[in-house]
């Protein structure tokens, strides 16, 4: 059984210093961390909130996800994709489905569609010049309805391998729009002749 809220605090505050802050992770450690260790300190620990805030969408009829269930670069009868604009990277896009679910409790069928989806979108974002590898995330803390991240890492740059690339995108200048909606388009293009739906043309 995982450690209650307070025992799990406990056990963290147990390596911090007088200020309530951790040490630097080992990730900042690696040559792949945007940031340099010198003058960098973590915030402060705080005590576990309980019960935790309600995500976005936690009631359907207020799930501004399902409100759009029709919007996207590529849809079919469960599944949409978008692209999220002014990102860092090359390319940022979201799968989800059209109806509300999260992960656990997303139906057996859907969870397959979901994987042949995710490795269909991997190939084709990976197939695009100059990008050399599809990160794909889930985290599910700030919404309940599930959405699936998939960032297309530019070749060539060392720096952000593995998973600093969100911070990366965060950090770097906003990359330039047509060039990531045509790549978009690319993608769902790609999409629809080898899984089916349809790409929907940017209006």
């Amino acid at each position: 059984m995982a450690l209650r809220p307070d025992e799990f605090h406990e056990h963290a505050l147990a390596a911090t210093d007088a200020d309530r802050r951790l040490p630097l992770s080992r990730m900042t450690m690696w040559e792949i961390s945007p940031f340099e260790q010198e003058g960098l300190r973590t915030t402060p620990l705080r005590p576990p909130v309980l019960p935790e805030p309600p995500r976005h969408g936690e009631d359907p009829s207020e799930c501004s996800a399902c409100g759009k269930r029709d919007e996207g670069i590529w849809l079919d009868d469960h599944w949409r994709l978008i692209r999220i604009a002014e990102r860092g990277v090359p390319l940022v896009l979201m799968l989800l489905p059209r109806d509300h679910h999260d992960l656990a409790d997303l139906p057996d069928a859907l969870a397959a569609e979901m994987g042949v989806l995710t490795k269909h979108l991997t190939g084709h974002v990976q197939a695009l010049p100059h990008v050399a590898r599809a990160h794909v995330y889930r985290f599910g803390d700030g919404g309940a309805h599930l959405h699936l991240w998939f960032f297309g890492r530019p070749e060539g740059q060392g720096q952000f391998w593995g998973s600093w690339l969100p911070v990366w995108d965060d950090l770097l200048p906003v990359y330039p729009d047509d060039v990531a909606a045509a790549d978009a388009a690319t993608v769902a293009e790609a999409l629809a002749i080898s899984y089916g739906g349809r790409a929907v043309p940017s209006p």
